[in-house]
């Protein structure tokens, strides 16, 4: 992988966290108006977790092949 490549996917995945983070202390500071806020804000989570840990295994998989 290049160090441009590379260099994109760290920011990428930093972006990913600041939001999650974010998010994750609206849920705990209680910020959602209705359960149908929270249950969306949780799924918000969700997906950037996923997209998150995504991105890190194809790092590590771009990393262990080279």
């Amino acid at each position: 992988m290049t160090p441009e490549v590379h260099a994109f996917a760290e920011e990428l995945r930093k972006a990913l966290r600041t939001y999650m983070n974010e998010m994750t202390d609206m849920v705990a500071l209680g910020s959602a108006k209705s359960f149908d806020e929270y249950q969306r804000t949780v799924g918000h989570i969700e997906g950037l977790a996923i997209a998150e840990r995504e991105l890190l295994n194809l790092l590590n998989v771009s990393d262990n092949s080279d």
